[in-house]
């Protein structure tokens, strides 16, 4: 946990920004992964780690907007907590460790909500995003599970983006030992990226360096040389000379605060003309939006410079053709990038996404794109110091996609079909970094991951043997 101060500072604030009724901020519930006890990793929800900090189950926070009162509701430590578990804080302790005096069984909720219900309170609540928590607000409210959007509350969701968005000054020191853990985590997976070795070990392996550090992966790792599928979670190919390794992962803090990173790295450790070529248009790419981001730019522009640099590239190696500007303003880069340059980062992997995409990414004055090739960027608004975003520009070979569009001769005045035959076996590259936005521009979170051609070769020519389990791969 942060300092009590953190939470108290929180909560004050955002009782700043909201003036009516009361927030309720439901704890997530341990999830079992095949009988009751044996259950999956914890995962605190963020809103309430943001304003409560506590990382376990069965608890609930309200804050009352017109009268001040903060409450907890939890239960009190018994003796079977303690013989399993160990000595616990007591629940008014646990108040105290997040600057909450009132403090009250969690069986007196239900009957607190219902009467607020009655007296006409406006209620606020945060969407909910498994079906455990939108039965249990239902049960606590005595209202059909149907009935829980009607009481998700824009007004809250605004104020807590408002608030999450900025991260102070202990967020991002945390976020730059998740990013240092993804260092290890990435070095490891270039050393290891051998042929022969299966896609599983690099896995395993890195998300063994998260755990060790401390924490956990911030989502689930991508590691395959299958990099043109933008999410593999298939770790199944052994790998092969002449092809790439797509790694993107992370780490969690125990605070949650993530890092997110990508890196591309030729098996064998030596890249080849064809695919230096590739990996050189979209390198460009991450250091030309790395170099020019700022804040007060929306992150759309971003977006399109690195579109630009990309489709700039792929015409200087024959893959793409004519008007610069006019591929860009038809989307005609969407073959090659069906996904945005990035997305805000901070307690979740997709910050706040829980709360709704085009809350956390979008707002009045920049709205979302509909059409094909910008509609994708998940964050393409004002960019203030404080943000954390990625930038992950990429390329990728997708064969059906390219069966598709050759087949209904779609950009056929910007795409190089015959060229682009040769290449539905390359599968795909991308290069990610965290940023953060500064007062004057940004800097790259964490400490400096291999991303020329020149580093990873020289990265991938560190490794050592390392311990592979008989039996097993």
């Amino acid at each position: 946990m942060f300092t009590k101060e953190f939470y108290v500072n929180h909560r004050a604030t955002l009782k700043k920004l909201m003036n009516k009724g009361i927030a309720v901020f439901i704890a997530n519930d341990e999830a079992s992964m095949n009988y009751p006890d044996n259950t999956y990793h914890y995962r605190q929800d963020s809103n309430f780690a943001y304003f409560f900090g506590l990382n376990h189950s069965d608890l609930v926070g309200v804050i009352d907007f017109e009268s001040g009162e903060e409450i907890l509701f939890g239960q009190e430590v018994t003796i079977d907590d303690v013989i399993w578990c160990g000595p616990l804080p007591s629940l008014p302790e646990q108040g105290d460790m997040i600057g909450i005096t009132d403090c009250r069984d969690i069986n007196r909720f239900p009957e607190y909500i219902r009467q607020q219900m009655e007296k006409g309170r406006m209620i606020h609540l945060t969407p909910t995003y498994r079906g455990d928590q939108t039965i249990k607000i239902a049960n606590y409210m005595d209202i059909d599970v149907h009935e829980v959007k009607n009481y998700v509350s824009q007004l809250l969701i605004e104020a807590i983006v408002s608030l999450r968005e900025i991260k102070s000054d202990i967020e991002i020191k945390e976020m730059e030992y998740a990013a240092d853990t993804a260092y290890y985590m990435h070095t490891t997976a270039m050393k290891m990226c051998k042929p022969g070795v299966i896609e599983q070990e690099i896995s395993g392996t890195i998300e063994g360096i998260a755990i060790a550090r401390g924490g956990t992966i911030s989502f689930p790792n991508i590691v395959s040389m299958d990099g043109q599928t933008l999410h593999n979670h298939n770790h199944g190919n052994v790998l092969k000379e002449g092809r790439m390794m797509v790694c993107d992962c992370g780490a969690e803090t125990g605070n949650y605060l993530d890092s997110d990173f990508t890196r591309t790295t030729p098996v064998g450790g030596k890249f080849n003309s064809r695919q230096r070529d590739v990996y050189e248009i979209v390198l460009k790419a991450n250091m030309e939006v790395a170099k020019q981001t700022k804040p007060g730019m929306r992150y759309m522009e971003m977006h399109k410079l690195a579109a630009r640099t990309l489709i700039e590239g792929l015409q200087g190696i024959g893959l793409m053709k004519g008007n610069v500007d006019d591929a860009l303003a038809a989307g005609a880069h969407y073959l090659f990038q069906p996904h945005g340059l990035g997305h805000m980062l901070g307690m979740d992997v997709h910050d706040m996404e829980g709360l709704g995409e085009i809350n956390v990414g979008y707002n009045k004055e920049t709205p979302r794109s509909t059409q094909q090739g910008f509609s994708c960027l998940r964050c393409g608004k004002v960019l203030k110091p404080g943000f954390v975003v990625t930038d992950e520009p990429g390329i990728y070979f997708i064969p059906t996609l390219i069966d598709i569009w050759k087949a209904e001769g779609k950009h056929k005045d910007f795409i190089n079909y015959d060229k682009l035959e040769t290449f539905k076996d390359f599968g795909g590259i991308r290069i990610e970094d965290d940023l953060l936005i500064t007062e004057n521009g940004n800097r790259i979170l964490g400490k400096p991951i291999p991303k020329t051609v020149e580093d990873v070769e020289r990265t991938c020519a560190e490794a050592r043997e390392w311990i592979r389990i008989p039996g097993i791969f």
